[in-house]
């Protein structure tokens, strides 16, 4: 039976792990087809040089000339490793931010987002219902319910005052990125936007969570502006957001042939007078989802 499912399509449904997956989808391609049956082998024999991105290894191996395995490593990395994604068609859900950053007169404006702002207010009518020197039970149940809304009304207004004066601060003491992006962002933490605005450190919290601000590059929560610090030799300190930026600009123009290890990144990043070890580049390169040198090896 999970032949018969696997048979199925798309390609590659019904896979038990991603090994099955890629030896499922060559399967049914017409036999003969080229390099179809080579493909195969290198995923059944050799999957764990495979997921190394040893293609040096896999070569020796079977004897192939460096064509015929660029052709292979071609065809596995066409194969879909999310086959049932092809069946599956969420709606996409996206974000709508609560505040809006634009430049004007060069000078950045925070503005909450009207699309998030909810227009509340009590209706007239039922507020003339209400007699003032009426003690009845149902007046006093208005004038209870007409408080209540008054209340949740205000409550909404002060809790938009404080998101908006969060997020001014936050564009004020960030003031860089949205001129110059990631690679200029300061370090910062809630209790700097709490001790300017007179606030608990769990207020900066609250309003900070799942809070969206728009701007010139992106959508971003607000918690992404807070990082910690990295020591440079001119005695400053760098955000570990904008050192996390340096490595991803760094890796994107290196040499796919020679990848930079951690090593020579950080060796990089201290000649650019920033001091960090190689274990910490190699947390950062997995925080942004990138392989090791190793993996990111193309020699072909």
């Amino acid at each position: 039976m999970l032949h018969r499912v696997q048979a199925m399509e798309p390609p590659g449904v019904g896979a038990r792990n991603l090994r099955e997956c890629l030896l499922i989808q060559p399967r049914h391609l017409p036999e003969g087809t080229g390099i179809r049956d080579l493909a195969i082998d290198v995923c059944d024999c050799y999957f764990e040089a495979l997921s190394r991105n040893d293609t040096e290894h896999i070569r020796r191996a079977l004897r192939l000339s460096v064509r015929n395995m660029a052709e292979i490593i071609a065809l596995i990395r066409s194969l879909n490793l999310r086959p049932g994604a092809l069946i599956a068609n969420p709606e996409p859900q996206y974000i709508i931010p609560d505040v809006i950053v634009r430049k004007r007169e060069n000078t950045w404006i925070v503005e909450l987002n009207p699309e998030t702002v909810p227009k509340l207010r009590v209706n007239p009518d039922y507020a003339r219902l209400i007699r003032r020197a009426d003690r009845s039970d149902d007046n006093t149940r208005l004038r209870r319910h007409l408080q209540e809304a008054r209340w949740f009304i205000n409550s909404l207004a002060n809790r938009n005052d404080t998101v908006l004066k969060v997020a001014a601060k936050i564009v004020e003491m960030q003031r860089g990125f949205p001129e110059y992006g990631e690679e200029a962002m300061k370090p910062m933490v809630l209790r700097d936007v709490a001790e300017v605005l007179g606030l608990h450190d769990s207020t900066i919290s609250w309003v900070t969570t799942k809070k969206y601000m728009g701007t010139p590059r992106g959508t971003f929560e607000f918690k992404y502006f807070f990082s910690s610090h990295v020591s440079t030799d001119s005695g400053d300190e760098r955000s570990a957001t904008a050192v996390r930026a340096c490595i991803r600009k760094l890796i994107a123009a290196e040499d796919p042939c020679h990848p930079l290890s951690d090593n020579q990144i950080a060796r990089v990043l201290a000649e650019q007078g920033i001091n960090v070890a190689r274990r910490t580049v190699a947390k950062y390169r997995e925080r942004l989802g990138v392989p090791s040198s190793n993996e990111r090896r193309r020699p072909y």
